[in-house]
C-alpha cells in the first residue's frame, strides 16, 4: 500500500497500469525481499520478484536508426532501479506485466545468456559488431550482485576478444574491473555510465533504487585511470527538473575522467506519459505543470514526438538553448581527442586463425 503521504517510497512509478495487450488474471509469489537504497524510507512493501526465463537468443539486432547502437544484449528484462521516465517500461508489457509498477516489481532473468552468447559469437555468419549490454534495461541492477550474469557474460566476451560496449547507472561495475582492464589493453571495450544530475535529492525522486550520484562519479573515476573509455550520459534532461545542470555536470563528470558527455530530450512515449505524470503531480506538484509544459515544447506540443532523429533531439527553442548548452559545456571542459573504434581484428583472428597469414 502508498505510504501515508500517498507515494511508494523506494519506487519510481507511482501506480499499476494495465497493460494494453491483456489484463493478467493471476497472481505470482514473492521470492525475495530486495534491500531498499532509500535510508530513512519506509520501502515498498510488495516484493521484488525474480524469475528465469529461457530464451531462445540473446543478442538482438536494435533497428532504431537513431539509438547509437547495432546490437544489444539485456541479461535482464524489468529493472529493478524504478527510473520514472525509463522508456524500456513499455516492452515490459510484450512479457505480460505492466509498464509502472509492475516494471520495477517483476525481473525477468536469463541465466542461460552466456550459452547463448557464446553460441551467437560461434556462428560462421556472425560479423563482429559491437554487442551493447543494456540497450534496453541495466545490466548491473541489484540482482546482478547475487547472479552475476553479466560478469559471466563479459567472461564469454573476453574470450571472444568481441568488442563491447556498457550502459549503467550501477556502480557494482567497478566489480568487474579485472575483466575490463583485460578488454581494454585489447581495445574491445568502452563503458557509458548514466549520470542524470548532480543532485542527490533529485536522483532519489528519479531513480530511487539506483547507485549514488558520488558512487558513479567514483565509477567514472575508476574506471578511467584504469585505462577503459568511459563517456557520460545525461539522459535523458528533463526541462525544469535537471536541464539547468548542463555545465556544472559536464564539468564535473570532465574532471572525474570522463572523455565525452552524450544527452538526450525525455520523452513520454507509450504509456510513460501516464507514469510520468501520475508521479509528477504525486512528489513535485509545485513544478508539474511546468515541467510537463516544457517537455511538450520540446516535441512540437505533445508530451511524446516518434520522429525517428528528432525524438531524442527534441525542437523548438527550448531543446535549441539545451543543444547550445551541451556545445559551450563539452568545448570547454572536455578534451578534444576521442578514443578510438573498437578493434575487431582480434576476434577475426580468433574465430578463423587463418587470416593471420595475410
Amino acid at each position: 500500500m502508498p505510504s501515508p503521504e500517498g507515494t511508494y517510497k523506494g519506487r519510481g512509478a507511482q501506480k499499476k497500469v494495465s497493460n494494453r495487450f491483456f489484463d493478467l488474471s493471476h497472481e505470482q509469489r514473492d521470492d525475495f525481499l530486495n534491500y531498499c537504497m532509500l535510508e530513512g524510507e519506509a520501502a515498498d512493501s510488495e516484493q521484488t520478484k525474480y524469475l528465469e526465463v529461457f530464451p531462445k537468443s540473446f543478442v538482438n539486432k536494435v533497428n532504431s536508426p537513431d539509438v547509437g547502437m547495432g546490437y544489444s544484449a539485456n541479461p535482464y528484462q524489468g529493472c529493478e532501479h524504478g527510473c520514472v521516465y525509463c522508456y524500456a517500461r513499455n516492452s515490459h508489457e510484450y512479457w505480460g506485466y505492466g509498464a509502472g509498477l509492475d516494471f520495477e516489481r517483476n525481473i525477468l532473468v536469463k541465466k542461460n545468456a552466456p550459452l547463448l552468447l557464446d553460441q551467437k559469437l560461434r556462428s560462421k555468419s556472425w560479423q563482429p559488431h559491437t554487442i551493447i549490454f543494456s540497450g534496453n534495461t541495466d545490466c548491473y541492477q541489484p540482482v546482478e550482485r547475487k547472479l552475476q550474469i553479466t560478469r559471466k557474460c563479459l567472461e564469454v566476451m573476453l574470450s571472444w576478444k568481441h568488442p563491447t560496449g556498457i550502459i549503467t547507472k550501477n556502480a557494482l561495475i567497478l566489480r568487474d574491473l579485472d575483466l575490463l582492464q583485460e578488454m581494454a589493453a585489447l581495445n574491445t571495450i568502452t563503458v557509458n555510465i548514466s549520470i542524470t544530475t548532480l543532485s542527490e535529492k533529485t536522483r532519489r525522486l528519479l531513480e530511487p533504487r539506483t547507485a549514488t550520484i558520488k558512487q558513479r562519479l567514483k565509477a567514472v573515476e575508476v574506471l578511467s585511470k584504469a585505462g577503459i573509455p568511459v563517456r557520460v550520459m545525461m539522459a535523458p534532461i528533463i526541462p525544469a527538473l535537471n536541464s539547468h545542470e548542463i555545465l556544472p555536470l559536464v564539468k564535473t563528470v570532465a574532471k572525474a575522467g570522463a572523455c565525452d558527455v552524450s544527452f538526450t530530450v525525455v520523452r513520454l512515449n507509450g504509456q510513460i506519459a501516464t507514469i510520468f505524470k501520475d508521479w509528477a503531480y504525486k512528489t513535485i506538484p509545485d513544478r508539474a505543470d511546468r515541467i510537463l509544459n516544457q517537455i511538450a515544447e520540446c516535441h512540437g506540443g505533445k508530451l511524446n514526438d516518434s520522429e525517428w532523429g528528432r525524438r531524442i533531439k527534441g525542437s523548438g527553442n527550448f531543446a535549441e538553448q539545451l543543444h547550445a548548452s551541451m556545445k559551450i559545456a563539452k568545448k570547454r571542459f572536455l578534451p578534444a581527442i576521442k578514443p578510438p573504434e573498437l578493434e575487431t581484428s582480434h576476434y577475426l583472428q580468433l574465430k578463423d586463425p587463418q587470416l593471420s597469414f595475410f
